[in-house]
């Protein structure tokens, strides 16, 4: 099994990166490809190896969090991986780990991909596991944010340090003030989880991409 993969960033789209691993390009499906292209350094991406009798494929994660609970997820039934990199992509995995074990259903409908029915699953299949994960999840931070995740106006996040530094990120890779106005009023008029950083920016450039 592949368990990480350490190089430079080539090419990127809208749902993976390849990365030059001395002269081999692998491509890696994650939740936000933004967050490894910011700089032309060497990057750490921790990956899962997914084989099926017809395709082979690497999925890769930021984090060993986000490996874990990618890994977690697939233990549940009716959740494959491309749902579960949906997931990951609407939010953080600490707050997905604490959502399952508040039995949070509001909050976990919102995810992408997520009914009430997988939902349920979710818990069933998931809440007694999740403290064995490796490195463990701030449950009681992330339970603070699941109580203001959908309640009042989304504009809770206007000016909020996440939009700060994800507008910073997507500047920095050539995006004009003006352009980043635009997509924040197409965001901030959407329902939206407590997102995290690189949630933000996926979300934005899918806007930005349409120009």
């Amino acid at each position: 099994m592949i368990d990480f993969v350490r190089g430079r960033v080539v090419h990127w789209d809208t749902e993976y990166v390849v990365v030059d691993v001395r002269d081999i390009g692998y491509r890696l499906f994650t939740p936000n490809p933004y967050t490894f292209v910011k700089n032309d350094d060497t990057v750490t991406i921790y990956t899962h190896h997914h084989v099926r009798e017809d395709a082979v494929l690497l999925f890769g994660f930021a984090t060993r969090e986000e490996q874990a609970m990618f890994r977690k997820l697939l233990e549940v039934s009716g959740i494959g991986p491309r749902v579960a990199l949906g997931i990951l992509a609407g939010g953080k995995p600490e707050t997905i780990a604490a959502a399952i074990q508040q039995e949070n259903i509001v909050f976990l409908t919102k995810l992408p991909g997520i009914g009430k029915k997988t939902a349920q699953r979710m818990i069933l299949d998931l809440k007694d596991k999740l403290d064995a994960i490796p490195g463990g999840f701030s449950f009681a931070a992330a339970g603070l944010e699941l109580e203001g995740a959908f309640g009042g106006s989304s504009d809770g996040l206007q000016g909020g340090e996440d939009w700060r530094e994800a507008r910073e990120a997507l500047a920095a890779l050539g995006y004009t003030a003006a352009e980043l106005d635009r997509a924040w009023q197409a965001l901030k008029d959407a329902p939206v989880l407590n997102e995290s950083v690189d949630a933000l920016m996926k979300r934005a450039l899918q806007q930005l991409f349409k120009g």
